[in-house]
């Protein structure tokens, strides 16, 4: 794994080797080099997606109209497509607002059950000692070059 992966990975082994010799964390008496990491609290919850919620709505809304209009019995002096359109609008307008219901409460739910996590910043590493830079980086071998 990356010292990116695991913060505190590169406070422990800045060097290449794994040694940590000389570096001004170790040297008794001095002081880091780099400002104390700043801790915060913050809250993690799982929130729903509303979309899902409003499209799900409007197409159980259309399912409710096509068995209203087409399930019971007709009235003749109306074509079934027309019942079908205009039962289509009420529904889909019902669902979708039953819909967007059903993720408020979702979400409130959801801020009940939120957690607390204590979080600390990471200094950015230098750009010379990422591990890993991505393909265009490896030196031309790219997958076209390989047997």
């Amino acid at each position: 794994m990356s010292s990116q992966e695991f913060p505190g990975a590169a406070a422990n082994s800045p060097h290449e080797d794994g040694s940590t010799a000389g570096t001004p964390e170790n040297t008794p008496g001095s002081t880091p080099a780099q400002a104390p990491a700043e801790r915060r609290e913050i809250t993690v919850r799982r929130a729903p997606k509303y979309v899902p919620f409003l499209i799900l709505g409007g197409l159980l809304g259309v399912a409710a109209a096509a068995i209203i209009s087409y399930g019971l019995p007709a009235n003749e002096s109306y074509d079934p497509n027309t019942v079908f359109g205009f039962f289509m609008v009420l529904c889909s307008a019902g669902g979708v607002l039953l819909g967007a219901v059903a993720a408020l409460l979702l979400d409130r739910l959801s801020v009940r059950r939120a957690q607390h996590a204590v979080v600390e910043s990471v200094p950015d590493t230098e750009p010379d000692s990422l591990p890993d830079q991505g393909p265009e980086h490896d030196g031309g071998a790219g997958p076209e070059g390989r047997a």
